[in-house]
């Protein structure tokens, strides 16, 4: 039963990591679409913005879907050196997409609180992040994993972000604004208790 759940555990983080992804490579086509149609005119043009968004949202799906496979102990041990290459991957798409989210943050609608709260996702994500890279140098591979399940509970925000969005204006009948309000932390902080919770209980 607990390999059923495992198993069944697995394909729902690569089908809601992978379909994610691939939801938001629709702005590759670098066309004022969806989000995009929310900012203003003078937002959208700024280049300090463009590079933001264009940044976190190229870098974003890439740490996405290179994550889970870290996941999987049996292609750790029989595939090193891929292990180790979509490793790299990861940990260059979480450092690009981090700055310029902590940068796209302050163009975020809903205000200082919601600003607030996606800053110090970035800043989160940029820290666990750059503390697995750290462990691995030290050859402290128990605290490597640690931390990247902890920089990987905060990639996943990018899928629990989609998800409350829809329960809230969907299912709630919040606004736009209102539900983004509410998931600039929503989205990220519940998914570091659980990571804290999966390291203190199964490792």
């Amino acid at each position: 039963m607990q390999s059923t759940f495992t198993l069944l555990g697995r394909f729902l983080l690569f089908f809601l990591a992978f379909g994610v992804a691939f939801f938001s490579m629709r702005y590759w086509s670098f066309e004022r679409i969806s989000f995009l149609n929310l900012k203003p005119d003078e937002v959208f043009t700024d280049p300090f913005f463009r590079v933001s968004f264009y940044g976190h949202v190229i870098f974003g799906p890439l740490a996405l879907m290179s994550g889970p496979f870290q996941f999987l102990p049996k292609f750790r041990t029989r595939n090193i050196k891929a292990h180790r290459f979509i490793g790299k991957i990861y940990i260059i798409a979480c450092l690009i997409a981090g700055i310029a989210g902590l940068s796209a943050a302050q163009f975020t609608p809903g205000g200082s609180f919601t600003q607030l709260g996606f800053s110090l996702l970035a800043v989160s994500w940029l820290y666990t992040t750059s503390k697995a890279i750290f462990a691995v140098r030290k050859k402290e591979i128990a605290l490597h994993q640690q931390w990247m399940i902890r920089s990987y509970a905060l990639t996943l925000s990018a899928v629990t972000l989609r998800l409350y969005l829809l329960a809230l204006q969907d299912g709630l009948g919040f606004t736009f604004i209102e539900s983004y309000q509410i998931v600039g932390w929503l989205c990220w902080v519940p998914n570091m208790v659980v990571a804290e919770w999966w390291i203190r209980t199964r490792m």
